[in-house]
């Protein structure tokens, strides 16, 4: 059940680009055609899937406080957390560069279309902060790293397939001079978020119950220790009568 919320909490909810707007750049430049916003949006899929685990690993093993305490009791007390944005872009880069490896094999036409921004994937804000928002949110088990990650890239490719197939039909439409090119997909943008917000209220039910049994638990001693002063009254009184 955990893994199925964190996976559509990151298509939806936490969707990189309508809700944090990470990967603006390759979302607005390669957004023109369907068939370039496809290959962008896979090879996303394939960076973040495979690149938030291993940074998962790299934070529990290596860089957080403590971290190396598998090395030995010596090691236990060393800190490596100020080389986490060096280290999550070392393995980031490393991935872009077997992407672009493999699309530039199998796919000339594809690799062609994407251009310079193939390789711009090592230096996507929408990369580095799958792994940066893996690190403060504190998944805790390597699956849910995994499917954080591959939640993530689903939204992102869900979001830029949407935007390239709406600017693909409406080059048909009569949008007001001023509002060509990018400012009609900025409103498009903005009115999509909207829309993906919607899908807040999905998996809110578990917090609610949650917080309903915190307040339950806060408020039944509250309420003994008042019955037992009124008991406690009234025998005062009964002696006092008596």
């Amino acid at each position: 059940m955990e893994h199925i919320e964190l996976f559509f909490k990151s298509i939806f909810i936490d969707n990189m680009v309508f809700s944090v707007f990470l990967g603006m750049c390759s979302y607005l430049a390669v957004s023109k055609k369907v068939a370039t916003a496809v290959g962008l949006g896979a090879a996303v899929i394939f960076v973040l899937a495979i690149t938030v685990p291993l940074n998962w690993l790299l934070d529990q093993y290596l860089l957080q406080p403590g971290a190396l305490k598998w090395l030995g009791a010596e090691y236990a007390d060393y800190d490596l957390s100020f080389l986490s944005f060096i280290m999550f872009i070392a393995t980031i880069a490393t991935m872009v560069q077997l992407v672009e490896i493999i699309v530039e094999k199998f796919s000339p036409s594809l690799y062609n279309s994407l251009g310079i921004f193939l390789p711009l994937i090592a230096v996507n804000c929408a990369i580095l902060g799958g792994s940066l928002f893996m690190q403060s949110r504190e998944i805790a088990t390597l699956g849910l790293a995994t499917t954080y990650g591959i939640g993530s890239g689903i939204g992102w490719f869900i979001a830029i397939l949407a935007i390239a197939a709406i600017r693909e039909k409406i080059r048909y439409s009569n949008v007001p001079a001023p509002l060509r090119g990018l400012g009609i997909t900025f409103i498009i943008t903005g009115l999509m978020a909207i829309g993906f917000m919607s899908f807040g209220g999905m998996l809110t039910g578990g917090d609610e119950e949650v917080k309903t049994e915190e307040k339950t638990a806060v408020v039944e001693p509250v309420v003994k220790q008042e019955e037992n002063k009124t008991e406690a009254l009234a025998d005062n009184t009964i002696k006092v009568i008596e």
